[in-house]
């Protein structure tokens, strides 16, 4: 065993387990590349005070869960701990704004970094597919984000999954209810770290978990309540797109996830089966976003869906995903002139577009044809020097078990047509 291991609340993705995870990405990603979304890749580390503007300095993730390092330039940096603050970065920093055809729909896949304590579902680096769409406000693009997230997860067979949705108002109407609630939570039996919350962002203070903190927000003044018309409005068009969609949804008015930029339409994607970690996923709309951290105003929205807690969510409803084998046809020769031979054949196999392996190593026609089973392959490919005298490979159908020697010139002739 190696002397050196994985850090805490890390993992290492290996094969087999590693095929789900690029499952998971390719379901989540293609209705996305299907409705006008284009792949976006931002850098693993960005400016702390990227993240301090944007997600928020009373943030659990700013003030307890970034990883943040000094460059030998004195630069602050931080290991990016969420997605939307750099893609947005990225997006003005290009220009995509300008080139005039609003929103710019984008999508990502990559690896963040917060540090949490680690338990199963909540890792110190953890895998997301998101998308955002940015620069327009409109109803329609919150209710599609929401519907190709939906598609995506029945898609790969989720079905015990349940959306929460909710509306924070905008800077017309939450300032109003902000100060209503910040009465309400001053009165309240509260340690000194959340009190000081409810001067900084007391929307935060209903997202606490705590129990005994919940008991005491029973009678909290409800957000909705405080919404301007314009609000009001805009959630009622969400929800009747959504609905008539065919998305079944939850209205959760104590939902205001755990990011600071979010305004109005804000959503989430629960797991009954995960515990305590239930969240799969989540978003919502930033309309400000883009001039906390320097911009114009770009109204814009979008989420981010976890891929370890998608997999762990498959696993908890004893999803099996359909992966096929990653080999189609598996070579195994017998002695020094099949080695070249056969080399050659899936040497032109793979140029043929056909997924093709090799039994490495010199092995004995026993220990290659184990090897041959383990890979999945449709077909394996087996010669000795009797059938190269000949002129012929034996072609076994591993599903049938049927062989057959089909000569050498003809072998990828064969395997295209049979392989469709």
């Amino acid at each position: 065993m190696s002397t050196f291991q994985a850090p805490k609340g890390t993992y290492d993705l290996t094969p087999p387990d590693s095929a789900k995870f690029l499952a998971v990405r390719e379901a989540i990603s293609a209705p996305l590349r299907d409705s006008g979304y284009g792949y976006i890749e931002t850098p693993g580390f960005e400016d702390v005070e990227l993240f301090a503007r944007g997600v928020g300095e009373s943030t659990d993730i700013v003030t307890k869960e970034m990883y943040t390092l000094t460059t030998k330039g004195g630069a602050e940096l931080a290991l990016r701990p969420e997605g939307t603050a750099s893609v947005l970065r990225a997006a003005l920093e290009a220009n995509l704004h300008k080139a005039g055809n609003l929103p710019v729909k984008l999508w990502y896949s990559g690896s963040y970094y917060r540090y949490e304590r680690p338990q199963k579902g909540r890792y110190r680096h953890f895998s997301q597919v998101g998308a955002e769409a940015i620069g327009t406000e409109d109803p329609v693009l919150d209710a599609e984000l929401i519907i190709l997230a939906d598609q995506a997860y029945r898609s790969l067979g989720l079905r015990q999954f349940r959306i929460l949705l909710n509306s924070l108002g905008d800077k017309e109407c939450r300032p109003v209810y902000r100060e209503a609630l910040q009465t309400f939570l001053r009165d309240l039996d509260l340690d000194e770290e959340t009190r000081r919350r409810i001067e900084i962002n007391p929307l935060r203070v209903l997202d606490d978990k705590r129990p005994d903190v919940q008991k005491q927000l029973t009678d909290a003044p409800k957000l909705r309540d405080y919404l301007c018309d314009a609000c009001k409005a805009y959630h009622e068009e969400v929800r009747a797109l959504l609905t008539a969609a065919g998305v079944v949804y939850e209205d959760d008015e104590k939902l205001v996830r755990g990011l600071d930029y979010y305004t109005r339409t804000t959503f989430e994607f629960v797991h009954d089966g995960l515990g305590s970690q239930s969240a799969v996923g989540g978003g919502g709309r930033y309309d400000g976003l883009s001039e906390m951290i320097g911009g114009p105003a770009l109204p814009s929205v979008g989420w981010a869906l976890g891929v370890d807690r998608t997999v762990l969510a498959l696993e908890a409803e004893g999803v099996e995903l359909d992966i096929p084998a990653t080999t189609s046809v598996y070579a195994v020769p017998l002695g020094e002139e099949a080695r070249r031979a056969l080399f050659a054949v899936v040497t032109e196999l793979r140029r043929a577009g056909i997924a093709a392996d090799f039994a490495f190593g010199g092995r004995g026609l026993k220990g290659a044809m184990k090897s041959a089973n383990r890979s999945g392959a449709r077909f394996t490919l087996v010669a000795g020097e009797r059938d190269l005298a000949e002129g012929v490979v034996q072609l076994k159908d591993m599903e049938s078990g049927e062989q057959s020697a089909v000569p050498l010139a003809e072998v990828v002739a064969e395997l295209t047509t049979r392989l469709g």
